[in-house]
């Protein structure tokens, strides 16, 4: 009996499948449009771990339920002072940036 083909790839192998490889213009838009992702994910679990619920983080940031699911959601992007604001005084955290060159 044949072993099965496996049809398995890395996510980098995807996407060098789907989206071209890194450095090409639809790659670097999927990269680009995965950060914001990666920012309201970030945000909706740190906001779950802190038992909080939406409206309870927008008010202690001092926005609306509406705005902190759409950044949630990845609807909206965030300004870099609101994110410093939603972490800081909404999650109690520090914010930490860093470029890479």
């Amino acid at each position: 009996m044949k072993a099965a083909k496996s049809n398995i790839m890395t996510l980098d192998q995807f996407k060098d499948k789907h989206y071209g490889e890194a450095g090409t213009q639809t790659r670097d838009v999927l990269e680009v449009g995965y950060e914001s992702f990666k920012i309201g994910a970030l945000i909706h679990e740190a906001r779950i771990e802190k038992g909080l619920t939406q409206e309870q983080l927008a008010a202690k940031v001092g926005t609306t339920k509406s705005y902190i699911s759409k950044i949630e959601n990845n609807i909206k992007e965030v300004r870099l002072s609101t994110l410093k604001k939603i972490v800081e005084l909404g999650l109690g955290g520090h914010l930490e940036l860093s470029i890479k060159l």
